[in-house]
């Protein structure tokens, strides 16, 4: 999977750190910067997607479409699809563009709107990937883990870096009893659940 990234995938990977690394501070279209994984989280992220049960695949958050490239190879490998979701018009528009230039769109769903609205849509999900709006995240999980298969993941970002804001929502899913999770200190930080 890591070892033979197509080189249309790797070229748009690059493209996207470059463009997100130029507009940190700056406003782009309407948003803030890409604000994307790091390609370790990528990586962390394919082969949790990889390794997980048989379901759908889903990613809240699409942005410029640089989480879903790595989540894609894990996809393309296991004879799966990605369905991504997202809100902001410019990134949906960025996202297409990468998903094509990547040869990726064939396996790649982008749902425009709120994934709050469509995730009911998606019984016996296997895996989630959830890099939204933070404020949105308890009523995403609490959506998605009664749709997980058994040992179904769910991987949300940003669980370190936003610590002040998550910290109450992370405490409660370890305490959760319908999941085992963990966070892992890669990244930005990414809580790892696993419906028992």
């Amino acid at each position: 999977m890591f070892n033979d990234i197509p080189g249309p995938v790797h070229k748009r990977m690059k493209y996207l750190e470059e463009l997100d690394a130029r507009h940190r501070k700056q406003e782009m279209d309407g948003f803030k910067r890409l604000r994307q994984i790091p390609p370790q989280t990528g990586r962390f992220i394919a082969l949790l997607c990889a390794a997980a049960p048989e379901g759908a695949c889903l990613e809240i958050g699409t942005s410029g479409g640089y989480s879903g490239m790595w989540l894609s190879l894990a996809c393309r490998a296991t004879g799966k699809r990605l369905t991504t979701f997202e809100v902001a018009d410019a990134k949906i528009e960025i996202a297409t563009e990468t998903f094509k230039a990547a040869g990726l769109d064939d396996i790649v769903k982008i749902v425009p709107g709120d994934a709050r609205e469509h995730i009911g849509d998606h019984a016996d999900i296997g895996f989630c990937f959830l890099d939204a709006e933070k404020d949105a995240y308890d009523e995403c999980y609490e959506l998605v883990v009664p749709n997980l298969v058994k040992g179904g993941i769910l991987v949300a970002d940003n669980v370190i870096s936003h610590e002040k804001i998550l910290r109450p929502w992370v405490e409660k899913i370890l305490t959760d009893e319908r999941v085992d999770a963990l966070v892992v200190p890669i990244g930005s930080g990414e809580l790892v659940v696993r419906k028992t």
